[in-house]
């Protein structure tokens, strides 16, 4: 047959994808297809279906990694048929996976990081979750041994992402979550003061709290709860969940004191997929000492012919992400991360200057001291004719994705914005925001909303 000539009643081979038979209708959405059809087509028929995503660039709600490297991508493909689990078969990876533990002990000044134990999860309410099931052990087992019940634990939390209300919830743990005060932004020591008692396994404080950006104050009810140990003799451990802070205090906030310089904190859980820089999904939870992780939570598994210890709640994983993790930190290292954290800050600072210029808004939080973070409310909202979600509503017509909600508890009449900055989000961006919310402000006065449906657009990803 000629180079030119096809088989009739054949469309296969047609150059342009657009003309192929497949293309000329929609595909199956809830039920595998009968036949196979060419791999270049599907692709592009999934690629275009996910242009209706939005760009993730954009995504000013998330607190995840946004911008990956080309190498690190390289070095995730290269790792795409590894099972991180499978010790045996990929002894570098576990011996990747074992540094980065090491790094983070001893970027968060573990009193001996090459000792001490923690693992990677698939984010931080993995991770999370592992520290709180640490807490509840040593707490039942401290009360079995005093003669105590043990049957009603309870653990104090300020205003949490999701993940602790799982946690509890999973593991019949009461949640005594903390109301955020008026004139504060997150819960205080002398909340926690209040809320201990005997049956708390233990505090967690956020290295960054969710709604608002802030630090909570770890040193302080450190402080207070050796207090009471003192005056009460309520021996009460601490477990940070440093999600996002904990990739951001140790190069920008130096004299924060939040990690494993307080005696009192046990464990330390961060993502990697966030100001970690690593690629989603990659966690970390950190203990201080061996001794505070129960070995009944260690489990050594025959697998493939090898021994397998093992302390995440998953166990087969890709690898990729551990791996990029790493090439980040060595990358990077102190330097580079403090510089790409600095930037991150001195941007969030610029937006909440700009903002407040505009006179619109009132600043909450200004990403100073904490995560660089935005967190602002619309001024005079009740005579305003619309909120921020017609705010947020009007943005995306822009590609903007911004997250609007109310604050936590008995705050939960204050509608806020929080923007949040990482790597890859520069000046020049947040200057084009800003030009867009100028005007969708001055659109929105012009064309009060009458019927408003907007509703709160607040998603996390942990």
């Amino acid at each position: 047959m000629a180079l030119h000539q096809s088989q009739p009643g054949r469309r296969d081979d047609v150059f342009d994808l657009y003309a192929r038979d497949l293309s000329e209708q929609p595909l199956p959405k809830f039920r595998m297809p009968e036949n196979s059809s060419l791999p270049d087509t599907v692709y592009n028929l999934i690629h275009d279906e996910l242009l209706l995503d939005g760009n993730s660039r954009q995504n000013l709600a998330t607190f995840c990694t946004t911008y990956v490297p080309p190498q690190a991508q390289q070095l995730m493909q290269d790792c795409v048929d590894k099972n991180m689990i499978d010790q045996d078969e990929y002894p570098q990876t576990a011996e990747i996976e074992h540094r980065c533990v090491h790094i983070l002990a001893d970027l968060w000044n573990a009193p001996d990081a090459k000792t001490t134990l923690g693992c990677s999860t698939t984010g931080s309410s993995e991770a999370a979750m592992l520290g709180g099931l640490a807490l509840k052990w040593k707490w039942r087992k401290r009360q079995e041994a005093a003669g105590k019940p043990a049957d009603k634990p309870n653990l104090i939390c300020g205003p949490v992402q999701i993940c602790w209300h799982k946690f509890a919830r999973y593991f019949d743990v009461e949640l005594r979550e903390l109301p955020i005060l008026d004139g504060e932004l997150c819960m205080t020591a002398a909340q926690v003061a209040e809320a201990v008692d005997e049956n708390t396994i233990g505090v967690v404080p956020t290295l960054g709290v969710t709604f608002t950006g802030v630090y909570e104050p770890v040193e302080e009810i450190s402080k207070e709860l050796d207090r009471i140990e003192a005056e009460r003799g309520l021996d009460i451990p601490i477990h940070v969940d440093a999600a996002s802070g904990g990739f951001i205090a140790p190069f920008l906030h130096e004299d924060v004191v939040w990690d494993f310089r307080l005696p009192r904190v046990k464990s330390i859980n961060a993502s990697g997929h966030k100001y970690g820089l690593s690629p989603l999904g990659v966690g970390w939870a950190i203990w201080r000492e061996p001794e505070d992780l129960p070995e009944e939570l260690i489990f050594n598994v025959d697998y493939l012919g090898g021994q397998v210890p093992t302390f995440a709640l998953n166990f087969s994983r890709p690898a990729g992400e551990i791996v990029a993790q790493y090439y980040q930190f060595l990358r990077l290292g102190r330097k580079g991360y403090t510089e790409v954290q600095g930037a991150c800050a001195d941007t969030a600072q610029y937006l909440a200057a700009e903002l407040k210029k505009t006179g619109h808004f009132d600043m909450l939080y200004n990403g100073d001291g904490g995560l660089p973070a935005v967190c602002y409310s619309l001024k005079n909202s009740a005579d305003r004719g619309y909120t921020l979600y017609d705010v947020s509503e009007r943005l995306r017509m822009r590609g903007w994705q911004i997250a609007s909600y109310p604050l936590p508890a008995n705050r939960h009449d204050l509608i806020v914005q929080r923007v949040m900055v990482r790597h890859g989000i520069g000046r020049d961006l947040m200057e084009l925001l800003i030009e867009d919310m100028s005007r969708t402000i001055e659109f929105l006065d012009r064309n009060p909303m009458s019927n408003r449906e907007a509703k709160a657009s607040f998603h996390h990803g942990r």
